[in-house]
């Protein structure tokens, strides 16, 4: 006769170490949400390129330039992610939070730690920012002192922009049309009508972006004051607003065809908006919504390769 379990036996495996060093850091990053940077950069590389070919007859791409862009890009788009992090941490907006962890809320950094990382991430931004305008025009310091603002008071500041609903706007704004006509006004020195129509997919497909995440945290932003623009509408209706910055990349896709008709390739991405799509309109909730922020980075990293591959055939 065999005696009683063991204490092993009851507690199941063991929890999983917590993250630490760089590993941490990498979490708080938030990978998954990198792609709304490096995409704009990637389309508008391709748009100057072209401008080069149609109006010198040289298809040149300065590549110091475009890796210059990308570091901003992303320098801005992680230093975000830790502002986020610090600041709904030091508010208690993460106490409840059912996405990816947060280094504050968690407990795993503290409040100052992640504020220097933000402000680091900026200044690397910063250099490669300085280094653009110097061998183009310095007016891009103010887009870039624009676009670190806009990072910065997204969540942090007496009167974060994006407690107020205003976030989806801010995102178009700055990780559709600045990043994108701005990478494609390095490359060719001027900015053209054809990087404004590029940037209008990519930006709609950054927005979906920010509202995948807000779907999935509606509750918890409501409980905490954080009147995000899926709370003010309700989830239903913010549902109906993340299908929507779909269908406006899909418009924008076919405006941008009126002068580049291969980039009508990018609508072959469309099935991977399917899942996440009838997720969204499925009466899903809370953590039930965690596959869509995946899916939709993987729908604007794909739609952004074929917008590329578009634009250059």
């Amino acid at each position: 006769m065999s005696g009683p379990p063991s204490a092993r036996e009851h507690s199941g495996p063991p929890p999983r170490p917590a993250p630490s060093g760089v590993r941490l850091w990498l979490l708080g990053a938030r990978p998954r949400t990198l792609a709304a940077a490096a995409v704009p950069v990637v389309v508008g590389t391709a748009v100057g390129r072209w401008v080069n070919d149609a109006h010198r007859g040289v298809p040149a791409t300065i590549w110091w330039r475009a890796g210059c862009a990308l570091v901003v890009a992303l320098g801005v788009q992680i230093g975000t992610n830790y502002v986020n992090d610090y600041a709904d941490g030091r508010r208690g907006t993460d106490q409840e939070r059912v996405g990816p962890t947060r280094l504050v809320a968690a407990g795993l950094a503290s409040p100052g730690s992640v504020r220097a990382a933000a402000l680091v991430s900026f200044g690397v931004a910063a250099v490669a920012g300085i280094a653009l305008a110097a061998a183009t025009s310095w007016w891009l310091i103010a887009v870039g002192a624009a676009c670190f603002a806009a990072g910065w008071f997204y969540t942090a500041g007496p009167h974060p922009y994006g407690y107020l609903g205003l976030g989806e706007l801010f995102v178009f704004v700055f990780f559709g049309l600045v990043a994108t006509m701005g990478s494609a006004y390095v490359q060719a020195g001027h900015v053209t009508v054809v990087s404004l129509a590029a940037a209008i997919p990519v930006g709609f497909l950054a927005t979906a972006l920010l509202e995948a995440n807000n779907l999935r945290d509606v509750a918890g932003d409501a409980r905490a004051a954080k009147r995000t623009l899926a709370v003010r509408l309700g989830r239903a209706r913010a549902g109906w607003l993340y299908t929507g910055t779909l269908v406006g990349a899909v418009a924008g896709v076919c405006f941008l065809a009126c002068w580049r008709p291969w980039t009508l390739l990018a609508l072959a991405a469309a099935p991977l908006a399917v899942p996440p799509v009838r997720l969204v309109h499925s009466g899903a909730e809370g953590r039930q919504l965690l596959p869509v922020l995946g899916a939709t980075a993987r729908l604007q990293l794909v739609a952004g390769v074929l917008l590329t591959v578009g634009i250059l055939v």
